[in-house]
């Protein structure tokens, strides 16, 4: 329950339409894609940075907790409140300011949606780089929130290294700039960077500053199917050391094909393992690099190499990964997807361990994802309680296995509450000390999305 004079300030700063106490309104904001949920006191919608600045600064004034909000599509329950308090919503500040093509940046509201942005972009033969799956319906400042990736991070790198600059208010209301609209820069600590994945703990980003890519003018796309995962790794670590580099690179173990099949029909190949590979740029450069990752793929295991001629070919490729979320949806509604990374040459040690624990567990587990950065998605797949209830240990052991592999918890989904338990695991204890004693600096009384990450 908010205090009353809290609520007051918060109605002399917001419009009656921009402001909401009602239960059944607020409970709309309450969740993610976590399955968590918890109902905040009131919801508001800013649309200037002025009212954040006020509104942060009314929050800490009466101690009351404050969550911001994109879509609320993130996987770890990082936007959920689970302390109360207010839920800003930053679907109503979603302008893009400005498009500079001469110096390829854009300059953003948090929430633009990213599929919304790219849209606007494309006239101008521009893209941003980050592309997850949630692209059409997530915001720019959900991607910064969690560092969000996506296949083509593989070669143009994960929101971290795609945006230059922001405009943020910290914990105490005090507001700030960081970074510059220029690709280098070498002037103090990186603190654009530092906000970047901290999933709203720091600071609530009230404007963003991108770095933007040229449209490459043709793609050329290929399938490798393998006799066993080991084969697929070992051509993932061909293909990542000659000089072309994939724009996607995505892996599916056995198990992935045979549910895809299922769900997508005679089209998905049944193999050991299959990669997606991807290449883009000017078309008379794609022949050559489209046979420097043909060779790459070649090797002990590989069943078969195709290589697309038109659109409709791409589309076949690509069916077996596009068809792998609903197959899961089907087995399992209640499916955790994982997203832990380890370096590309241990990819074959992650899918065997996962294999043993999905056969100690008696637990459907599967494995796909970005093979070109290790970023892999182990999605165990419980089908009814009992098989729940095995998860956590499941789960458990998988994060240790990660760990003993050299790789952390996330590559792209962040921490939030589902993996806040395993951080002293991936992080070392002064490490962790000095994230706490950051974000003291920045949220001395704790207010922004309190009981995250930390």
């Amino acid at each position: 329950m908010l205090p009353t004079n809290a609520l007051g300030e918060l109605q002399r700063i917001f419009a009656t339409d921009a402001l909401t106490t009602d239960a059944a309104e607020c409970l709309v904001y309450g969740y993610d894609n976590s399955r968590r949920q918890a109902t905040p006191d009131a919801v508001v919608f800013p649309t200037t940075h002025e009212q954040v600045v006020a509104l942060v600064r009314t929050c800490r004034a009466h101690g009351v907790p404050l969550v911001a909000r994109g879509r609320g599509t993130n996987t770890t329950g990082a936007s959920v409140p689970v302390s109360g308090g207010v839920v800003a919503s930053f679907e109503r500040m979603n302008r893009v300011l400005r498009v500079d093509a001469d110096d390829r940046i854009a300059v953003v509201e948090p929430g633009v949606i990213n599929g919304d942005l790219q849209a606007a972009l494309e006239a101008q033969r521009l893209f941003w780089p980050p592309d997850p799956t949630s692209a059409p319906f997530c915001t720019v400042a959900g991607n910064i929130a969690c560092n969000a990736g996506g296949p083509r991070a593989v070669k143009y790198g994960a929101t971290r290294d795609n945006v230059l600059a922001l405009r943020a208010v910290d914990g105490t209301g005090e507001e700030f700039r960081c970074g510059t609209p220029t690709t280098k820069g070498s002037t103090g600590y990186d603190l654009t960077r530092l906000l970047i994945g901290s999933e709203g703990t720091l600071a609530i980003v009230t404007e963003a500053t991108l770095k933007l890519a040229p449209l490459p003018s043709a793609k050329r796309t290929l399938r490798a199917t393998y006799a066993d995962v080991g084969s697929a790794a070992k051509a993932v670590a061909r293909i990542m050391a000659q000089p072309v580099t994939p724009c996607a690179l995505e892996f599916l173990d056995d198990q992935c094909l045979v549910l895809a099949h299922a769900h997508g029909g005679d089209s998905i190949p049944l193999a050991g393992a299959m990669l997606v590979i991807e290449i883009d740029g000017e078309p008379d450069t794609l022949a050559a690099g489209g046979e420097a990752i043909a060779r790459a793929a070649r090797g002990d295991g590989l069943l078969e190499l195709l290589v697309a001629g038109n659109r409709a070919e791409v589309d076949a490729l690509w069916a077996a990964r596009k068809a792998l979320s609903p197959a899961l949806r089907t087995l399992s509604p209640n499916k955790i997807n994982e997203d832990v990374v380890v370096p590309v040459s241990r990819v074959p040690e992650l899918v065997a361990a996962a294999r043993a624990i999905a056969a100690k567990h008696t637990l459907p587990i599967v494995c796909f994802g970005h093979a070109g950065n290790g970023n892999l998605h182990v999605n165990l797949l419980p089908r009814d309680a009992a098989e729940q209830a095995r998860s956590a240990a499941a789960l458990d052991e998988l994060f240790d296995a990660v760990i003993r592999l050299d790789g952390t918890l996330s590559g792209e989904h962040g921490i939030g509450l589902a993996k806040r338990a395993f951080m002293p695991r991936a992080v070392d204890a002064h490490a962790l000390a000095l994230m706490r004693a950051i974000k003291a600096q920045f949220d001395p009384d704790g207010i922004l999305n309190p009981g995250k990450l930390l």
